[in-house]
């Protein structure tokens, strides 16, 4: 009795926040995090989940390791009232490897299979250590903010590919987790979560309202997804886009003239296929009725992505990309 009653009690998501991996790494050095930026997504995260009056108020840190350079790790019990925790019924964090693991998948063709061959398992091994240490970081920046984040993988809850397509997926211990009041902080691949997300990874009872996916691309400029590469002169920034019943999209705002496709490059290590086929995908979830934001991260306009506050209309003064459905 006690077991079904918890599959019916998994807390509804808000949002599911992808954190690209060239928001979080910085992608052109080998495994190198971008702290700065980390740790104003973690921030942000913490204010979009309180609900109360005081969204600047930091709980108590839930990191008790020693970090590098810090002479003492402490904690007092006092700390931990009934309100010591933020809302976290509402979030799912998913994560980008960035400059982990794409250069030890590449490098050795984990991501096209064949685990029989002896430098496809080591490149297993090796993608695993990288995207696992990344993880923990994400999670340790996530708890010095007071979320209650435990980390993590697709594999060691079961998931498994062949040939690329999906051939086996759990979500138990993901909703379990929810249920418990903690958030998952899921190292997924762009490809798991958008063909589990038209089918699997957003059954009724996750209720998820929209994604918002946080890129930090090319320079200090891009904020969002633009008609052709960023760095090429007169690029233009696609602030909505709308998607058809049949799955196809139109750029709604700005209005362009003679556009029939937009450019995309993809970098020689990224095994994920580029920004085009996030577009093609987040459409596929905007398809479901859910809003899909892509961001610039740790800005103003990412916190007011989180915050719900572009159900509506998108303002002038915001600058990003809305993908989302349009019957």
């Amino acid at each position: 009795m006690e077991g079904k009653q918890e599959r019916h009690q998994t807390k509804p998501i808000r949002c599911i926040v992808k954190l690209g991996g060239a928001a979080i790494t910085c992608k052109n050095e080998l495994e190198k995090i971008n702290e700065e930026s980390l740790d104003i997504v973690s921030t942000q995260l913490r204010q979009a989940m309180i609900s109360g009056p005081s969204p600047s108020t930091k709980g108590p840190g839930m990191d008790w390791s020693k970090r590098h350079g810090e002479s003492e790790v402490f904690c007092t019990e006092d700390d931990f009232g009934e309100d010591a925790f933020v809302d976290s019924s509402r979030f799912v964090v998913v994560h980008g490897a960035g400059s982990f693991g794409h250069f030890q998948a590449s490098k050795s063709g984990v991501h096209k299979g064949g685990l029989g061959q002896p430098l496809v398992k080591a490149g297993f091994v090796a993608t695993r250590i990288s995207v696992t240490s990344l993880n923990l970081e994400i999670v340790r920046a996530l708890a010095r903010e007071g979320i209650p984040s435990i980390g993590m993988s697709p594999f060691t809850c079961g998931w498994s590919t062949s040939e690329r397509n999906i051939a086996s997926a759990d979500l138990s211990m993901v909703a379990k987790a929810i249920d418990s009041g903690f958030i998952p902080g899921w190292r997924l691949s762009w490809m798991y979560f958008t063909l589990l997300g038209a089918d699997s990874f957003l059954p009724p009872r996750f209720c998820m309202e929209m994604l918002c996916l946080m890129n930090y691309r090319f320079g200090p400029y891009v904020l969002g997804v633009y008609d052709r590469p960023p760095v090429e002169p007169n690029a233009v920034l696609l602030r909505e886009i709308a998607v058809h019943d049949d799955g196809s999209w139109d750029v709604v705002k700005p209005v362009l003239q003679n556009m029939t496709k937009v450019e995309t490059t993809v970098a020689a290590h990224d095994t994920t296929g580029g920004m085009m086929t996030k577009i093609t995908e987040a459409a596929m979830i905007a398809r479901l009725g859910i809003d899909v934001y892509i961001v610039k991260a740790a800005t103003s306009y990412s916190l007011r992505a989180l915050s719900g506050e572009l159900r509506g209309n998108i303002p002038d003064d915001w600058f990003g990309t809305v993908i989302r459905f349009m019957s």
